[in-house]
């Protein structure tokens, strides 16, 4: 089977952390060449790409099948709109757009000339999220009645020379980790009926939100579930990742999936027992079931960004449905433009989105 020729619209570190390594250890793929507009970086680790200096000279490479558009949040639609009529497949970073009407555009755009059309929500694939799955799946807690999902942070101060933290051209943490969280939390318990939410910028002269507090309320799958999505950049002291309550237990998992921290030590997918958590920071399952007390470590799921790219390959090679098509992630985006919402307006939020 023919590789995939592939190239990246950036080589920052969403290029070099959470693209590059995946599409070079993947042997249905080839990393065939990767923008960078003034410097070299990626020809010590990948000599065989071609290096371009601009989006346009990308897009130019007929070979090319597929273009990950990992691009600052304001160029997300525009370049995604353009490699799609130029007849190219496309992986966009989250957030997929900053309006859902922009994203509906480009989903019909690509359902139009039979593109594939990806949001790379990778943190599907973290260790973490795979195990709290299984635990619901499994119903080891019995009726599930709460859940938290919190992402800890802690830099305190407003790192300089990035759009992230100037909101130029996007950044803020709602578009930025809220999509994960928002993410997750709708592939676990569908669309909710309303949103309710606090969004604040907390950090000294800083310029864009630093902290998020959201509540999804009756979401399709659970409707009686109370979910508490937050993160912020000032806890020095982290939160759990996940806690779960339920009618027959709990589930406290505390530490983040490993993959980004292996990934910015260097090390490769294709490392051996890559992805899985060492022993000491598995979640604690704690429940109480016919008068039997049990509290112990529960062992994580091995996290598996691969995965991603697994499933992009099989859906263009092969037609497997695409786990994340980008029309399975609208809905996220109407949530952060409703949660926004909700913070200005201090009001709680209906909306009218269907699974």
């Amino acid at each position: 089977m023919e590789k995939i020729k592939t190239g990246l619209a950036a080589f920052g570190m969403s290029g070099q952390i959470f693209h590059a390594p995946f599409i070079s250890t993947n042997p249905n793929f080839e990393l065939t060449a990767i923008t960078e507009r003034t410097k070299e970086l990626s020809k010590e680790r990948y000599p065989s790409a071609r290096i371009v200096r601009s989006f346009d000279e990308l897009l130019a490479i007929d070979e090319l099948e597929l273009i990950v558009v990992n691009t600052p949040d304001s160029t997300h639609y525009d370049y995604t709109r353009r490699a799609l009529e130029a007849g190219k497949h496309v992986i966009v970073e989250k957030p997929f757009t900053t309006t859902a009407k922009e994203g509906e555009e480009l989903v019909a755009l690509a359902k139009s000339k039979g593109l594939a059309l990806s949001v790379y929500q990778n943190r599907r694939w973290d260790s973490d999220f795979l195990t709290v799955k299984k635990i619901i799946e499994k119903r080891y807690l019995g009726r599930l009645v709460e859940f938290e999902s919190t992402f800890p942070r802690y830099r305190n101060f407003i790192k300089p020379g990035t759009w992230k933290e100037t909101g130029e051209l996007g950044g803020g943490l709602t578009y930025n980790l809220g999509a994960h969280v928002i993410d997750q939390a709708v592939q676990l318990f569908g669309i909710p009926e309303a949103i309710f939410a606090d969004i604040a910028t907390l950090r000294t002269n800083g310029m864009v939100d630093d902290y998020f507090i959201i509540h999804l309320l009756r979401p399709s799958k659970i409707p009686e579930i109370k979910i508490t999505l937050k993160s912020s950049y000032l806890m020095c002291e982290p939160e759990p990742r996940f806690v779960l309550h339920g009618t027959e237990g709990s589930f406290v998992k505390y530490g983040l999936d490993r993959q980004e921290a292996d990934l910015n030590a260097g090390l490769m997918p294709n490392t051996p027992n890559w992805g899985e958590e060492d022993k000491s920071i598995w979640g604690i399952l704690h429940t109480e079931k016919e008068g039997k007390i049990v509290r112990e470590k529960f062992p994580s799921c091995p996290g598996n960004y691969a995965g991603f790219y697994d499933n992009i390959q099989r859906h263009i090679r092969y037609g497997e449905p695409l786990t994340t098509d980008a029309t399975s992630v609208l809905p996220t985006i109407r949530l952060i433009e409703a949660a926004w919402e909700s913070s200005r307006t201090k009001k709680i939020i209906t909306l009218n989105i269907c699974d």
